[in-house]
């Protein structure tokens, strides 16, 4: 700043910011998440973490940089952390986002039948996991109405892997007095189309709980832009 020029703090300007967010916020009580642009979404949220920053260049190197508003929210904080200028403050409040929704779809699935409510199913694992960037193989674990005892990720791995083992979830699935499971993976690759070990390693879980009365209703795969069923493709 040359000598000529003045902070808004020193002249008693406020910040040219202030009117940006407050017409953003009007913006969005008016017409809701519909009414933005996905930057000017992430702006709200990083409006309670910076308040004495103009975000909006922020905002949007966000998005250029991990693609959709999703995809900022569902990012890894390590990866975060790589955008110069986002600090632990706005990190936090990205993941507070990121649980809030996922705390939200799951309560869909909770009081209710999971088989009878698929597409809610369906709507938790997508949220979840659909922009993951490794593989997650989860596990939700039902009772003998189908209602959700658990839902734990059995394992994390690389881009194009997770490790499972058959056993395990079976184990698992005992202790846990489940009698059904549905099996879910993301392909970080966004296609969710099954692949042959895929197919094959949903096979192996099914023998292996067969004698165990634990039965596998579904093995679901997301990616960023849907979902197969392997028993609706009639895969199992």
């Amino acid at each position: 700043m040359t000598k000529t020029q003045a902070s808004p703090v020193a002249t008693g300007e406020a910040p040219h910011y202030l009117g940006h967010r407050e017409r953003l916020r009007e913006r969005f009580r008016k017409g809701g998440a519909d009414a933005l642009a996905e930057y000017e979404l992430l702006e709200l949220i990083l409006f309670r973490a910076m308040p004495r920053r103009d975000v909006k260049p922020l905002a949007k190197a966000l998005v250029a940089r991990f693609g959709s508003f999703a995809e900022v929210v569902a990012a890894r904080p390590e990866r975060l952390h790589e955008i110069e200028g986002l600090g632990d403050a706005a990190i936090v409040e990205l993941k507070i986002i990121e649980a809030a929704a996922r705390r939200l779809a799951k309560s869909s699935i909770e009081k209710r039948p999971s088989m009878s409510s698929f597409a809610a199913v369906v709507d938790y694992c997508r949220t979840a996991m659909a922009f993951l960037d490794r593989e997650e193989f989860r596990i939700l674990f039902l009772d003998k109405k189908n209602f959700l005892i658990a839902d734990e990720v059995q394992g994390v791995g690389t881009v194009d892997h997770a490790p499972v083992y058959p056993r395990e979830i079976m184990r698992r699935a005992l202790e846990l007095s489940a009698s059904a499971i549905i099996l879910v993976h993301n392909h970080p690759s966004g296609d969710p189309e099954p692949s042959t070990d895929d197919i094959y390693l949903t096979h192996q879980i099914i023998a292996v709980g067969k004698p165990l009365k634990v039965a596998v209703h579904d093995h679901l795969i997301i990616g960023k832009h849907g979902h197969a069923s392997l028993k609706g493709m009639r895969l199992i």
